[in-house]
């Protein structure tokens, strides 16, 4: 077994752990018996269980971003990009809903990580941030989305829904997974077409 697999192997294994019990009830002992090697190998690998649950749960953007990488083509109008987008990141999000609970675990206990931590999960995050809003940007020189909204916050938000949706799914299996709803969302709003009012017309008569 070459290195690189040998620790793919140790943070598969880990990755069962940690999914199954909390962080302080999973042992390196444990993680090492589980990989069939000796814990000084694990060692080799990673500093200590802290480092180890921080590449397995910054795993999660490395293979989102393959996963857009490989998925979304390149050509096409911009519709079919964000739908393609939206399908690709919600299946992944639904199939790996237990390392997702584990990213924004870490997430949230990142905030007071050390530098070096807290910057490669920061540059991580943001990768996959630019690629989604590269889609966004796309539509922008098309003329078909705002510019006036960052195309970041428009990632953001998307992401947002489609984890908010992979959760709603876990909870109800026989929900329908039709992401051409959040296209159709950015597309046209919540609004009905008869009687939507503009933006501006809105903040007119709120301050009027």
């Amino acid at each position: 077994m070459t290195k690189p697999e040998r620790r793919q192997v140790i943070m598969r294994e880990a990755e069962r752990l940690f999914t199954s019990r909390r962080f302080h009830e999973v042992t390196l002992d444990e993680v090492a018996r589980a990989s069939h090697v000796g814990k000084g190998t694990i060692y080799r690998y990673f500093r200590d269980k802290d480092d180890l649950f921080f590449q397995v749960a910054t795993s999660g953007f490395d293979e989102l971003c393959a996963v857009i990488h490989t998925k979304v083509p390149e050509g096409g109008s911009f519709k079919d990009r964000l739908k393609v987008a939206c399908r690709e990141i919600g299946g992944f999000f639904c199939n790996r809903r237990q390392l997702m609970r584990m990213m924004q675990g870490e997430g949230t206990r990142v905030q007071s990580a050390r530098g070096e931590i807290r910057k490669q999960w920061d540059q991580r995050r943001e990768h996959l941030l630019r690629l989604v809003a590269a889609i966004f940007e796309e539509g922008v020189t098309q003329g078909i989305v705002r510019s006036d909204i960052s195309p970041e916050v428009l990632a953001g938000f998307l992401l947002g829904m489609l984890r908010t949706r992979a959760r709603e799914m876990a909870n109800a299996p026989k929900a329908a997974k039709d992401y051409g709803v959040m296209v159709d969302l950015f597309f046209n709003g919540v609004c009905a077409h008869s009687g939507a009012h503009s933006a501006s017309e809105m903040h007119v008569a709120a301050v009027g």
